[in-house]
């Protein structure tokens, strides 16, 4: 269990309602050791009471890697494995949302995007972005493009993908890369959530839905999800993205 803390009363409300939404423990005191989720003035992070010094996590999608790819492009790829282009804007299922920064590049092209996340803290981290989002001026859609499920994709994809065009697996993989950024991320993620050792599983369901196409991230030196071939590949520096039909 990972505990939700929070010192100003004044913030009790949202607290409660992501406690409820959630089935989060609240406490009064910050924890002094573990994970552990903080809710502020500037939102809901994930802390590490282990290393104070490290920064928390955040889901925000108006400023940092977000803010920059809605701004300045970087969304080629993704564009191009799900099949977007002039004239169609596929819905799709985020099956394996995380911090869902896909999802809302995706969502900032003009598509519908369903996120679903079974962890209750990173379902939680989503939510409180998705909320300080909707109070942008410039993100106006977010509210009509980007919906939260909290759920099992597992338990549930049979269902929540039935009138979507394309399914998104991004599921957890170790990185190989040192960088602070992916480091401090990861670090964090797994304490969390550990691997998605029921990948496979996902790829197989995905495919037993109705939708047209199931693009599948991995890192470029990954195998494919069950190691399932792909009808094609589109590879960039550091990833590749496994495109399946039904």
């Amino acid at each position: 269990m990972t505990p939700l803390f929070y010192r100003d009363p004044f913030f009790k409300a949202q607290v409660d309602a992501l406690a409820g939404q959630f089935a989060l423990e609240v406490v009064r005191s910050r924890p002094r050791n573990g994970l552990y989720l903080e809710y502020n003035s500037e939102g809901l992070t994930l802390m590490y009471a282990d290393e104070p010094k490290l920064k928390g996590v955040q889901v925000d999608f108006v400023h940092g890697r977000s803010g920059y790819r809605r701004k300045h492009g970087g969304a080629e790829a993704v564009t191009k494995a799900l099949g977007i282009k002039k004239g169609f804007r596929p819905r799709v299922l985020d099956a394996t949302a995380g911090l869902g920064r896909d999802a809302f590049v995706i969502a900032s092209l003009g598509c519908s995007v369903t996120m679903v996340e079974r962890c209750a803290p990173v379902a939680a981290l989503l939510s409180d972005g998705l909320e300080r989002a909707r109070l942008n001026a410039d993100l106006g859609w977010v509210g009509e493009r980007l919906h939260l499920i909290y759920a099992s994709s597992l338990e549930t994809l049979a269902d929540v993908a039935s009138d979507v065009d394309a399914v998104y697996l991004d599921p957890m993989y170790p990185h190989k890369k040192k960088s602070a950024q992916v480091k401090k991320e990861m670090r964090l993620f797994q304490l969390l959530v550990g691997d998605d050792l029921d990948a496979d599983g996902l790829l197989a369901a995905a495919r037993a839905t109705h939708a047209k196409r199931i693009v599948v991230k991995r890192p470029d030196y990954a195998e494919p999800l069950n190691h399932e071939k792909p009808q094609a590949e589109l590879k960039t520096k550091n990833h590749r993205f496994d495109i399946y039909l039904p």
